[in-house]
């Protein structure tokens, strides 16, 4: 339901942006001034035309100004619409996505880490209007917001949270941005982390944390693998401690493993018993 919401927004406030701006309260002296730009335009004809003729394309939409009020209270297009020359201006929006990209922010996290974060930014104007009437430059505001919102919600996060949970902190700087644009006429779309810089210094300390933390699994995997080497000799030891003729055909395997190698010395193994068959002398 909330989703659905933030998409009617923008189609509700265009509706309302219609009604709230209307062209009455010209004068006596605006009305002359129409009808003189009237009757020039008539009387200079065909040539007037190619002057009152606009197009605007259909991702564009033109707020025109008369007299320095808004015609009709909405802006117009697409397609072909006709201005007085001397008494309108016209102002071309466009109304595709636009995408920046927010310069690194050197900011101090909530665990007092140093870090630089930027990020890119996707808006687009819906309410051509007030995207004219409510600030001087979009683009610019738009940067200027989207930097010090970033500041803020970096301020507010540790490290940790900032290097594992990047999504969700889009999703609030998308809704932040929202809702201070919104008013302006803007909706942003999507927000996006590009890039977390860390220190030198804090880079070199987490790589000989992390070395650590791999060397101490290793000791204890090795320490792990001796144990159950030791046990298995245990019990190797105890079946062949059973059977006397076991060792000795482990003392003819162990021969057959050494010979192998031709530049080697084999010495034979006598076995004891053929030992205490001579006698002593």
């Amino acid at each position: 339901m909330r989703l659905n919401q933030s998409k009617l927004a923008p189609a509700r406030a265009e509706e309302g942006s219609k009604s709230q701006y209307s062209t009455s309260g010209l004068g006596c002296f605006g009305w002359i001034l129409i009808i003189l730009s009237i009757i020039f335009t008539l009387a200079t004809l065909p040539i007037s035309i190619w002057f009152c003729m606009k197009v605007v394309n259909e991702y564009e939409r033109a707020v025109i100004f008369r007299l320095g009020r808004i015609v009709h209270g909405r802006a117009k297009g697409p397609g072909i619409f006709w201005i007085l020359p001397c008494t309108d201006t016209v102002n071309l929006v466009d109304l595709r996505t636009v995408s920046f990209s927010v310069p690194p922010q050197e900011v101090l996290t909530k665990d007092s880490v140093t870090i630089m974060v930027d990020a890119i930014v996707y808006y687009r104007i819906f309410d051509p209007v007030k995207s004219v009437i409510s600030v001087i430059n979009v683009n610019s505001v738009t940067h200027l917001l989207a930097q010090t919102t970033l500041r803020n919600i970096l301020g507010t996060k540790s490290l940790s949270d900032i290097l594992s949970d990047r999504e969700h902190m889009a999703q609030e700087m998308e809704h932040l941005l929202f809702d201070a644009s919104k008013e302006w006429g803007i909706k942003v779309e999507r927000v996006e982390f590009k890039d977390v810089r860390l220190p030198v210094a804090l880079q070199r300390a987490m790589a000989a944390e992390a070395e650590a933390v791999r060397d101490a699994k290793a000791k204890v995997i090795a320490a792990e693998g001796e144990l159950n080497a030791s046990r298995a000799l245990k019990d190797a030891a105890t079946v062949m401690s059973m059977s006397p003729s076991a060792l000795q055909l482990r003392y003819l395997q162990t021969l057959s493993e050494v010979a192998s190698e031709r530049n080697s010395t084999i010495m034979f193994p006598v076995p004891i018993n053929m030992a205490l068959a001579f006698p002593r002398s």
